[in-house]
């Protein structure tokens, strides 16, 4: 049988495919239907009033179904807390673009002659190899 399995401090552990079930998916559940039916009344009730000409009702109006849609939000997340975050549709770009590497690396080395020239120190730029 194997025992835990040491971690170390700069290391965060492995993720965990735990999924919220049981007594305390149905609090979950519970919760987030009281918390609908909370907004739909205040909702129903905010219209209510909007059209009868109290103007400040209609942010009301528009605010209760947010609210709704951000609890719908929370549940999901407290329901499933592990879950992998959702791949990017735009890859990660380079840095540079290679057709101007060359350029990086020319305005590198001219940035470094003129500081040797002035006799101050180098600036800090990258070099276009770190790019």
């Amino acid at each position: 049988m194997e025992g835990p399995r040491n971690i170390d401090p700069g290391e965060s552990p492995p993720p965990s495919t735990h999924r919220l079930s049981g007594r305390e998916a149905l609090k979950l559940h519970a919760t987030l239907l009281g918390g609908l039916a909370l907004c739909a009344l205040a909702f129903w009730f905010e219209l209510g009033r909007a059209l009868g000409g109290n103007n400040l009702s209609w942010a009301y109006v528009f605010e209760w179904p947010l609210l709704g849609g951000f609890a719908i939000y929370m549940w999901w997340k407290f329901l499933h807390p592990n879950a992998p975050p959702r791949p990017s549709r735009h890859p990660e770009r380079p840095a540079i673009a290679p057709e101007y590497e060359g350029m990086l690396a020319a305005w590198t080395e001219h940035q470094r002659e003129l500081a040797t020239r002035q006799g101050t120190p180098t600036p800090d730029v990258r070099d276009a190899k770190d790019a």
